[in-house]
């Protein structure tokens, strides 16, 4: 997290999308500990694909993925090797290439497990990347003039298809400025519609209970094919990203409308989504569950009970006769 915030308080920060940053809610790291990395993968992995699966849903032929990490500490090793077993289960015909930092050997490192948080990831990478590319360390001025003449925002363009790494020679101290502009798609606004964080109403939500879905409506609005539409539900139907009753109809209905001329807006496709979901259960449970202690509450004082606890010494004797909650 250290590092995050750093960057993210860095000029930097610009380069990154804000939404695909993550940080976990202890706010702790894996503590140079493979087996920690690991085991918090196990819990978080969800929150993480749901970043990649948005991405790769962006896309329009996904290729591969280029995964950075170190294989010294806790969080580069740990959850690096976690994630990479996941990615080769989760899109096993896409090809996967790390740039895998390796420490320094002639030197004593202040982690003392370093060398089996190596070896543990060594493992993984072999099993689960196609191509590895070793980043030995340190870096120092003498291997800057090599990587002076690529753009800094690819220093190789890996085809991943191909498997081959094509050098883009460019006039040293030239830097060059790519400016990405990013469509905001059918499919990106009816993931994000799905997302608990984006309910307008707070039920407490987690994804250890089974509740679903009873219907939906999304209303989409804005410049949108209908050919877009069709295949947005289909992935969202392939992901399984919205738990329908199993005796209804598991399907999404959508209506589109066009953008008004008198309101502004700021973005080329919007959504809204109408749903009937069996968690609102839990809001109106506690409201019961409320109302059923204030009735016990009034019932107490109209038999003459008190609602305050009697004096230590007579909690529990025979002669205190108040009840109390």
């Amino acid at each position: 997290p250290r590092v995050i915030h750093s960057i993210l308080n860095s000029p930097y920060a610009n380069l990154y999308n804000p939404e695909n940053i993550y940080l976990s809610e202890h706010g702790g790291g894996a503590g140079n500990n493979w087996a920690s990395g690991f085991s918090q993968g196990e819990k978080i992995h969800e929150d993480i694909f749901d970043i990649i699966d948005r991405e790769a849903d962006g896309s329009d032929s996904l290729e591969g993925f280029v995964l950075c990490h170190s294989i010294a500490g806790g969080t580069g090793s740990g959850l690096g090797s976690y994630l990479l077993e996941r990615l080769n289960d989760r899109y096993p015909k896409k090809l996967v290439e790390t740039y895998s930092v390796f420490p320094n050997q002639d030197e004593m490192s202040d982690v003392v497990v370093q060398p089996y948080n190596s070896l543990l990831t060594l493992k993984r990478l072999t099993q689960n990347a196609d191509c590895v590319v070793r980043v030995p360390l340190p870096l120092g001025p003498a291997a800057r003039p090599a990587t002076n003449s690529l753009p800094g925002s690819r220093l190789w363009h890996v085809v991943l298809g191909a498997g081959a790494a094509h050098p883009l020679p460019l006039t040293p101290g030239w830097h060059l400025q790519v400016a990405s502009v990013r469509k905001t798609t059918v499919l990106d606004v009816m993931r994000r519609l799905l997302q608990p964080k984006n309910v307008m109403v707070s039920t407490g939500r987690d994804r250890q209970t089974n509740h679903c879905y009873i219907a939906i409506l999304n209303i989409i609005q804005g410049e949108v094919d209908p050919t877009q539409v069709h295949k947005s539900l289909q992935r969202i139907r392939e992901r399984k990203l919205a738990n329908f009753i199993p005796w209804g109809p598991a399907s999404i209905q959508v209506a589109l409308s066009r953008k008004s001329p008198y309101l502004p807006s700021a973005h080329r496709v919007s959504g809204l989504m109408m749903a009937n979901h069996t968690n609102i259960s839990s809001v109106t449970g506690c409201r019961c569950a409320l109302c059923q202690r204030l009735c016990v509450a009034e019932l107490i004082l109209a038999l003459g009970g008190s609602l305050v606890p009697p004096p230590p010494d007579q909690a529990w004797g025979t002669e205190a006769v108040s009840i109390f909650l």
